[in-house]
This record gives C-alpha cells, sequence and structure tokens, in this order.
C-alpha cells in the first residue's frame, strides 16, 4: 500500500473539511469511531477526570495533518495538534521542498532512557566508586530481575555509569546513571521504578545515603536525527534566485550558530513542529523540549539544533540532531483514543520510527520558518492566517471570518478594532 499512495496531496488545504476527513479516513483505515475522537477530542469528560486532578472540563485544540512527508522512503501524513497559524501550512510546504531532493534520511538510536540516583554521606568517594563499580553486574541484574515485562520485550537495564560531583553547595555527592531500554515507551515510569527500587542496596553498596531518584529528561542515549536535500532551484522566488535564498538560509543558520538569543527562537520553531506531532500522539512534549534545550548547550553555549549548508553544486542540505523520547505505548497513549487514532493516521511501528518521524518534523519546520524569515519575512504567510482568528475574536461567524481577514489584507488593517467594525456594517446591512 505505500507504494501506491502518496503523503503529496496538491491543494489539501483547499479541500472541504469533510472531504479532507473522507481522505484521511481513506489513508489509514479509520472507522466512524476513530474519526468521532478526533472530532470530539478523543477524551470524556469521565477520562479526564481519571487522567489529572481537579478537573472541571476539557479544552481542545485544532488537529491538523502536514502533507508531503516522504521518510526513509517512505509516506506519512504527519499529526499536528497547535494552535499557532502558519505551523502547518510551513511544515507542509517544507516538506515539499525536501521531497524535491528525495525526502528525508533519517535514524534513532535505541530507546534507552538515563535514570539518576543521587547518593550522599559516604564515607570516602573512591572507595563506594570502586565498590559500586565491583557490583555493577549484581545491580543490573537485580533491576531487571524486577522488571519482567519490558525485559521480556527485549528492554531493561543494560548499565551503570558512576559520576562523581566534588564541589557541590551541600559536598560530595556520587550520581549514578541508570542506561535502561525502554523499548516502544516514553519510558518514564519503567526508569523512575527502576531506581527507586534499587536505592537500598545503593545504599548498602557505598555506604552512602540516597536522596533523589528520578530518570534525566537530558536523554543523550536516545538521539534522533534527521537530514535531506532541497534542490537550489526548488528555493528560488519571484524576487530571487535559488542561490540567493540558499546563501540567506544559510546566514541566518550561522547567526543561530553564534548567538543564544537567535537560537532560542530558532529552536522554538523548530519545536513548532515536534511539539505539534507529540501532543497529537499523546506525547510528554514538555519532556522532550526540556532535552532539546539542553541537548543544544551541551557544549557549554547554547546553540542550534539544526545544520545548513550548500554542496559543491549549490544544493541546500540541512540536517537535525536531538534527543527524543516519546513513545507509542502507555500513558496517554493508551488512554486517549484521539492520540490512538493519531498513531493509526501516522502508522509508525516502534518508538524509535516516531522519533525519526519527529526530527524529520523539525527539520521541516525550521526550513519553513527559515525560509520564510530570510525572504518574504515571517508576517507575510503567518498574517493571513492571524487575520482569520482577529476575525472571529471580533465576533464574525464561521460564514464570514475568511471574507472578512481578506478584507482586512486587502487594506492592511489587521486589527481587532478594525474587524469589529467590518462585522458591525455586515450586520447593519443584513
Amino acid at each position: 500500500m505505500d507504494g501506491k499512495r502518496q503523503s503529496a496531496i496538491p491543494g489539501f488545504y483547499r479541500l472541504s473539511l469533510a472531504e479532507r476527513q473522507a481522505i484521511a479516513r481513506e489513508w489509514a483505515g479509520l472507522d466512524e469511531a476513530d474519526l468521532q475522537a478526533l472530532i470530539d477530542s478523543g477524551l470524556s469528560l469521565a477520562q479526564a477526570d481519571l487522567m489529572i486532578e481537579n478537573v472541571i472540563g476539557r479544552y481542545s485544540l485544532p488537529f491538523a495533518l502536514a502533507t508531503n512527508f516522504r521518510i526513509n522512503g517512505r509516506e506519512y501524513l504527519v499529526p499536528m495538534v497547535v494552535e499557532e497559524a502558519s505551523v502547518v501550512a510551513a511544515c507542509s510546504f517544507a516538506a515539499k521542498l525536501f521531497r524535491q531532493g528525495g525526502g528525508f534520511t533519517a535514524s534513532a538510536d535505541e530507546p534507552v532512557m538515563i535514570g539518576q540516583i543521587q547518593v550522599l554521606d559516604f564515607a570516602d568517594m573512591g572507595s563506594a566508586i570502586e565498590s559500586i563499580s565491583a557490583r555493577k553486574a549484581e545491580i543490573l541484574e537485580r533491576i531487571n530481575e524486577a522488571s519482567g515485562s519490558i525485559v521480556a520485550r527485549g528492554g531493561g537495564a543494560i548499565d551503570l555509569q558512576v559520576r562523581p560531583l566534588r564541589n557541590t553547595a551541600v559536598g560530595e555527592m556520587l550520581i549514578l546513571h541508570l542506561h535502561y531500554d525502554v523499548r516502544d515507551a516514553m519510558g518514564a515510569n519503567a526508569i523512575n521504578t527502576a531506581v527507586e527500587h534499587i536505592a537500598p542496596l545503593i545504599e548498602s553498596i557505598s555506604g552512602g545515603r540516597v536522596n533523589l531518584r528520578i530518570l534525566s529528561n537530558l536523554s543523550d542515549q536516545r538521539v534522533a536525527r534527521a537530514s535531506g536535500l532541497i534542490p537550489e532551484e526548488a528555493l528560488a522566488t519571484d524576487a530571487a534566485s535559488g542561490s540567493e535564498v540558499v546563501q540567506w538560509i544559510i546566514e541566518a543558520t550561522a547567526f543561530a550558530e553564534a548567538d543564544p538569543y537567535r537560537a532560542a527562537t530558532h529552536n522554538k520553531g523548530i519545536m513548532n513542529g515536534i511539539d505539534a506531532l507529540l501532543l497529537a500522539t499523546g506525547n510528554d512534549w514538555r519532556a522532550v523540549e526540556a532535552g532539546a534545550h539542553a541537548y543544544s548547550a551541551r557544549n557549554g553555549r547554547y546553540q542550534s539544533l539544526t545544520k545548513w549548508w550548500k554542496d559543491e553544486t549549490g544544493n541546500l542540505l540541512g540536517e537535525i540532531e536531538l534527543p527524543l523520547a516519546v513513545g507509542i505505548v502507555g500513558g496517554a497513549t493508551r488512554t486517549h483514543r484521539g492520540a490512538q487514532t493519531s498513531l493509526k493516521l501516522l502508522g509508525v511501528r516502534t518508538a524509535q520510527e516516531l522519533a525519526q518521524v519527529a526530527a524529520a518534523v523539525g527539520l521541516a519546520q525550521n526550513l519553513g520558518a527559515i525560509r520564510a524569515l530570510a525572504t518574504d519575512g515571517i508576517q507575510k504567510g503567518h498574517m493571513r492566517l492571524h487575520a482569520r482568528q482577529v476575525a472571529l475574536a471580533a465576533g464574525a461567524d464561521e460564514e464570514h471570518a475568511r471574507a472578512i481577514a481578506g478584507q482586512m489584507i486587502e487594506e492592511g488593517a489587521i486589527r481587532l478594532e478594525r474587524a469589529r467594525e467590518i462585522v458591525r456594517e455586515q450586520r447593519q446591512m443584513s
């Protein structure tokens, strides 16, 4: 089936809501319940009450599909949940540009998470390190004895590293890093259970006291990468040649590599796409955000998560690398029907594949943003979509919002006050 279907769907954004739903239904073999889960947010009030505390209702965001994604030769329609105008359009357009260069190539490390154990009040650091290191195999075995289901699926504890921290505000401490293969889960519950389980044994071996036992969201053993090429001519605009646009994009990236103020905004644009995918699939986007930003500063200076350069013939090449602790089982992916439908639409079979898609989405989102910034400016396309939101905020109904937005764009006056004036005029005429 993958050989026949194409995620390049010309004019997808012009289709009616019903037509877009029909395409999604056919693409993933969705049934009526799947579609209804997207329409009704996929979460009943009773389910919401069981997920978190103090629930009084539910909160909805738009659910969309990014088109044109070909990753490692496979076609994807990418579900995205996001409130910001232009994100999905920019991501889809950028994927279309990458498609002209053959699509994305992506890879992901094995799904290894890090759990940290903080040890204090030991008599001698050297002796504590030696004792823990000597019994590493026993420690890992004890963890895996209590990790039956995940070990049966090929996961579990695989390594234990000892990191001395000598000059902290409370004196010396040892930090143990448990490397734990979580398979297709994001892994927070599994790794937290493991480090809590083994803490008493660590105290016994080290002669110290264990304080914190918790995962790290800097999951640098679980990195995903994506890369791709855009032909120079595909980047040409009415006002600039492809070679000029390539150069401008490279210059924009150099800015982000050199300046943390720019890098923060550059990386935020990357996460616009990744977060939207993770939210749609019920993943912990906040954990991925934390890991991504920490990873970008791993060399002592906050920098861009992407790199852009040109080859010997002038084509643009890009790549991204970041930690992506994501899952397709457990958590909200198991309890939220909308998240389940998202995974069905995406068709990923492993957590590693989901990480590869997320990395490609981040690279595409970055290209969409810096291409717009380097050519027309970010506001041209963004304000067109923003104008619709302004019209709705002014009280326009869905039927008239597009027309009011178009009028404000033509006037060059995308303001709430002007939208309210137009709404009043229309009501007086009717």
